[in-house]
C-alpha cells in the first residue's frame, strides 16, 4: 500500500492513501539504523496492522525529489512564502533570506502579499516594483475580504507547495480558504493524535484536490543562511545576474570595488534599494560569521 506522509509528531507519521484514509504509522528499525527519517512530503510504502484503527508500518521511502531542511519537508515543486502588506509592515531582510533558501535548493517561489485591505494601490505597487523585476512572482490578496484567491489557486493547481511566512501575516486564514476541508481535517487529525494543541508547530501536508497539496509550516520569525560563503551570496540575487559581466573586476563582490555595474545599476534605479541593502547586510554578516569560525569562536 501506498501514501503520503501528511504530518509527523512524537515518533508517529499520518500517512494519507488515496481513497482509504489516514493511517497512523511508525517507521521500521531500519531506517534508524540507516539514519534515514521520514519527513512530511515523502511517498512511503506502508504494512497495514489494523484496517479498522488504521494503523501501520512505514516499510520503504520512495526516492525523494528534492528535499528542504528550513522547513524539513521533500518532494515540493514550489514555494509559497506569505507576508502581511501591512499590521505587521513585511521584514524584507527575513523575506530576502527565505527567497535565498530557496534558491539555494533550486525551488521556484510565488511571494503572496496578504491583507491588500489595508494598503492603497500605489502600497501594492511598490511592493510588486521591489520583486517583479527579479523574476519572482508576486500575488496581492485579501483573506479577509476574499480577493485575489482564484490566482492563488491557479498558481497551486497540480502541484505540491510548500506555504511559509512569518506569524500574524494571515497564513492561517489564508489555507483556511483554499481549503475548507483543512480546518476539519487538522481537527480530525488533532482528535486521532490527541496532540491538539501542538498542529501547528509542525509541518503538516493539506489535500486540496487531485494533485494538488499544500504544506503548511510554521511559523518563523528568523531564518539564518548556514552553508554559505559570502562570496556566493550574490548567485542568488537574480537581479545581479544580467549586470556581472560589465564589472571591472572578474570576481566582483558588488560591495566595494570600483567599476561595478551592479552599483552603477543601482544609482540608475535599476535595482531595487531595499533589495541591495539586504545583500550588503546579509554580505557583511556572512562576512563575520566566517572571522567568527577561523578565531575559534573568539569575539
Amino acid at each position: 500500500m501506498q501514501g503520503k506522509i501528511i504530518k509527523g509528531i512524537a515518533g508517529f507519521y499520518y500517512v494519507h492513501v488515496a481513497e482509504a484514509g489516514i493511517f497512523e504509522c511508525k517507521a521500521k528499525g531500519i531506517f534508524r539504523k540507516e539514519k534515514i527519517k521520514p519527513l512530511v512530503g515523502d511517498d512511503v510504502e506502508l504494512e497495514p496492522l489494523n484496517m479498522q484503527d488504521m494503523t501501520g508500518n512505514i516499510t520503504a521511502i520512495l526516492p525523494r525529489k528534492n528535499e528542504l531542511i528550513r522547513p524539513a519537508v521533500a518532494n515540493v515543486d514550489q514555494a509559497m512564502v506569505i507576508f502581511a502588506a501591512d499590521k505587521p509592515k513585511p521584514n524584507f531582510n527575513l523575506l530576502d533570506r527565505f527567497l535565498i533558501m530557496m534558491e539555494q535548493r533550486k525551488v521556484e517561489t510565488i511571494i503572496c502579499f496578504n491583507k491588500q485591505d489595508l494598503v492603497t494601490q500605489e502600497e501594492t505597487d511598490r511592493l510588486r516594483q521591489i520583486y517583479e523585476p527579479c523574476g519572482y512572482q508576486v500575488l496581492a490578496v485579501s483573506a479577509k475580504e476574499q480577493q485575489g484567491l482564484k490566482q492563488v489557486q491557479e498558481v497551486l493547481a497540480g502541484k505540491t507547495t510548500t506555504v511559509a511566512g512569518p506569524s500574524g501575516v494571515g497564513k492561517s486564514s489564508l489555507i483556511n480558504l483554499l481549503s475548507p476541508e483543512a480546518d476539519m481535517e487538522t481537527g480530525m487529525l488533532s482528535e486521532k493524535i490527541d496532540r491538539g494543541k501542538h498542529t501547528t508547530r509542525h509541518s503538516q501536508l493539506l489535500y486540496i484536490d487531485d494533485g494538488t497539496y499544500i504544506m503548511d509550516t510554521p511559523g518563523f520569525s528568523s531564518l539564518y543562511l548556514m552553508g554559505m560563503e559570502a562570496e556566493e551570496l550574490k548567485w542568488y540575487f537574480r537581479e545581479f545576474e544580467s549586470y556581472e559581466p560589465f564589472c571591472r573586476f572578474q570576481g566582483c563582490s558588488h560591495i566595494h570595488e570600483p567599476g561595478c555595474a551592479v552599483k552603477t545599476s543601482l544609482a540608475e534605479g535599476k535595482i531595487s534599494p531595499i533589495r541591495y541593502e539586504n545583500y550588503a547586510m546579509l554580505y557583511g554578516e556572512l562576512k563575520n560569521v566566517r572571522k567568527y569560525e577561523k578565531g575559534g569562536g573568539k569575539r
